[in-house]
C-alpha cells in the first residue's frame, strides 16, 4: 500500500508535514513505546503492579495498530478520526494511571503524546477538508 501517495491525495490542513517525515517519526516512538509499554506489561506479568493498569496501555496499542487500517485499507477518515482520538484518549489515561508509580514511563510518553496531539489536529483536518472521500 502506498501511504505516501494516499496521504499526498488528500487536502490537507495547515502545518501538515512532507509524507517522508511520517516514517521517520514513528520508528523513533515505536521504540520509546516497546521500552515503556513492555516495561509496565512485565511489571504487571510479574505481579509488581496491577494487571487492570494496563488496560490503557493494552488499548492504545489496538486502536493505534487499527488507525492505519482505518485510513489507507478503508480510507474511511471519519472512522480514522474516531480511532485516533481514542489514541490519544488512552496516551493521556495512561500516563495518568501509571505517573504515581514510574515517572520516567511518562517521560518516555512525552513524544509520543505530542506527536499524536499533532496527529489528531491533522486526522481532523484531513477529515472536515475532505468530507466528500469518506
Amino acid at each position: 500500500m502506498d501511504y505516501q501517495k494516499t496521504y499526498t491525495n488528500y487536502k490537507r490542513p495547515p502545518l501538515s508535514p512532507p509524507p517522508y517525515l511520517f516514517g521517520t517519526v514513528w520508528p523513533l516512538l515505536y521504540l520509546l513505546i516497546i521500552i515503556s509499554y513492555g516495561y509496565i506489561f512485565w511489571q504487571a506479568i510479574n505481579g509488581n503492579i496491577a494487571g487492570s493498569l494496563t488496560i490503557p496501555f493494552i488499548i492504545n496499542l489496538i486502536a493505534n495498530g487499527l488507525f492505519t487500517y482505518f485510513q489507507f485499507k478503508l480510507k474511511n477518515n471519519l472512522l480514522a478520526t474516531l480511532d485516533i482520538i481514542v489514541v490519544l484518549a488512552t496516551i493521556i489515561i495512561s500516563t495518568i494511571v501509571i505517573w504515581p508509580i514510574y515517572h520516567w514511563i511518562v517521560y518516555l510518553q512525552i513524544p509520543y503524546l505530542l506527536w499524536v496531539t499533532f496527529a489528531t489536529y491533522l486526522q481532523i483536518g484531513v477529515t472536515v477538508l475532505n468530507r466528500n472521500k469518506s
